[in-house]
């Protein structure tokens, strides 16, 4: 008895393909995916067009579980009452800071009634000045700033000292050198 041991890697990967394919081919009858053969065969369909009627009893046939019919409850619909989600907007706030350790001064006032938005902001700038800004916004001219400044810019003058350009000599090192050591004759 002679066993065929195939050396060559592509009858291999023909044995896998049909092997895959023959799978995929029962669990898909298996799983419903295909119809419903009318004769079975391990849960392949031959049909009696091949064999003819089958010699078996026929496959049994399962049906359907019954479910309860779900209907739906009646929709029960209330009318929203009418309530307006975006109250006026009315408001008024103002802040300041005025810290003697850092320098640091600002300010902050606006006033919002309905969609006219009024205010004015100051800061102290690093030159000195006091920068204001007042400002409008509205429907119907948009947003106006007008910028002031006041005060008169102060840039200290600070006094630097440089320090006087010294450019050092190049130091030269002379090499000295040893008398050759001569022997005395013989």
């Amino acid at each position: 008895m002679l066993i065929k041991i195939p050396n060559n890697a592509e009858d291999e990967k023909m044995k896998l393909i049909k092997i895959l394919a023959l799978a995929t081919l029962v669990a898909s009858t298996q799983a419903g995916l295909l119809g419903a053969p009318a004769y079975s065969t391990h849960g392949l369909a031959l049909g009696p067009a091949l064999y003819g009627p089958a010699a078996h009893a026929a496959a049994p046939v399962y049906a359907a579980p019954a479910y309860p019919a779900i209907h739906a409850a009646p929709a029960i619909v209330k009318a929203a009452p009418s309530v307006d989600y975006v109250a006026y907007p009315k408001y008024q706030f103002n802040y300041g800071v005025a810290d003697g350790h850092t320098g640091d001064q600002k300010s902050q006032t606006e006033i919002r009634d309905g969609d006219v938005v009024k205010g004015s902001y100051s800061l102290v700038e690093a030159d000195g000045t006091v920068r204001t800004v007042t400002y409008t916004a509205d429907d119907h001219s948009g947003f106006n700033a007008v910028v002031t400044r006041s005060g008169h810019a102060a840039h200290p003058a600070t006094a630097v000292a440089v320090a006087p350009k010294v450019i050092a000599a190049p130091a030269y090192a002379h090499a000295t050198y040893a008398a050759p050591a001569i022997a005395a004759p013989l």
